[in-house]
């Protein structure tokens, strides 16, 4: 499934949206602080606002073509939306509440069951209550539900966690990740929040003043290269390993990686599965050899293949970790202490402590967002 978006939009006298891309990823994610104009640039692809010229396709259908005067309405695009507080009826049931989009689609363009997505959300328990009784990640579930039994061809996710704390985040990305891994559903995902971008996302398209600056992986739009990303100190990468061992009453989880073993906060993925975990050049040090005793547990053999900087003096150490990019972020001084050149052998090291455990989700094999 291919999205096309090349749209212009003028919203106020002071701020107008110009974005164009193309992205065949299963989570496209639209990333930028607020104000960006990701919302406005989702509302357009809903169908809630018209550009003023532009197209918008899907798998090659057209549902917006200026030129071409096309303008498909909004409860024929076949677009599900899952806004950021959720909107569920209040005087509905769950029940309802999650069949209420589906008298809309024609009998012969549904697919999946009231059973199959409650399933997999796991709102079984829920079906008979009603809205105001359920927790904040409880609404966001059944809101995703509701969008889905509409039979949507793209979901769009409008900062769907946004209004939930750390402990709700951490319930409902697996949930998305779910969708994302089973329902063979693309999905738009707008987002500030680095961690849940790296953990979900397999195309990221950066937004800055209403314009689109970059496109690409992970790792090509959130490492060093984007500039208040370094400044903010979340420059880094994602890197993919597989579960060992676990032990939940340690909370800790143990990855291989072919450069060496990595521990990080306990996840309750079996052993064997893949993990997405992303790695701050903030918090990773180097050694030159083996370091000896120190509490630093996590140690991947690494090979300097760039240095980067401007006048900070801070240099970005572009790694190659058995073929996976790495980034430290080091100063000057110990560039020259060390002697890191092009090609030198280090030790990578980064503390246990120092992973967000929300970037820490389900992994795929190496695909074009994970490298």
């Amino acid at each position: 499934m291919s999205i096309v978006i090349d749209v212009e939009k003028k919203v106020s006298d002071g701020f107008g949206l110009t974005a164009s891309f193309e992205s065949s990823g299963r989570v496209t994610a639209l990333f930028g602080r607020s104000g960006a104009g990701k919302s406005t640039l989702v509302n357009i692809i809903a169908g809630l606002l018209r550009p003023d010229r532009g197209r918008i396709e899907i798998d090659g259908e057209a549902l917006f073509d200026s030129a071409r005067r096309i303008d498909v309405p909004v409860h024929r695009r076949r677009v599900g939306y899952v806004f950021q507080d959720g909107r569920l009826f209040p005087h509905m049931t769950v029940r309802g509440n999650l069949l209420y989009g589906r008298r809309f689609t024609p009998a012969n363009s549904r697919w999946g069951s009231l059973d199959e997505v409650v399933d997999l959300l796991g709102i079984a328990a829920l079906l008979d209550r009603r809205p105001a009784g359920l927790s904040g990640g409880e609404k966001q579930r059944v809101a995703i539900g509701r969008a889905l039994l509409a039979s949507p061809r793209l979901l769009l996710m409008d900062e769907p966690l946004a209004a939930l704390d750390q402990e709700r985040k951490g319930e409902i990305l697996p949930f998305v990740e779910r969708l994302r891994d089973r329902m063979q559903l693309p999905i738009v995902y707008v987002s500030h929040a680095v961690d849940e971008v790296s953990r979900i996302a397999d195309t990221v398209v950066l937004m800055e003043d209403g314009r689109v600056s970059a496109i690409g992986s992970v790792n090509d739009v959130l490492g060093s290269r984007i500039e208040n990303l370094a400044e903010a100190g979340e420059a880094g990468v994602v890197v993919t390993a597989e579960i060992v061992e676990s032990d939940r009453a340690a909370g800790v989880t143990r990855l291989q990686h072919p450069a060496g073993r990595l521990s990080v906060p306990y996840t309750d993925a079996p052993v064997g599965a893949s993990v997405r975990v992303r790695i701050r050049a903030r918090d990773v040090s180097l050694s030159v050899g083996e370091p000896g005793r120190i509490s630093i547990r996590n140690r991947l053999a690494a090979t300097v293949v760039g240095l980067s900087g401007g006048a900070s003096h801070a240099v970005s150490v572009h790694l190659d970790i058995a073929g996976d990019p790495l980034i430290a972020n080091v100063t000057r001084d110990a560039i020259r202490d060390l002697d890191l050149k092009l090609g030198s052998p280090v030790v990578a090291l980064i503390k246990s402590a120092a992973f967000d455990p929300l970037s820490i989700g389900g992994g795929r094999p190496a695909g074009p967002g994970s490298r």
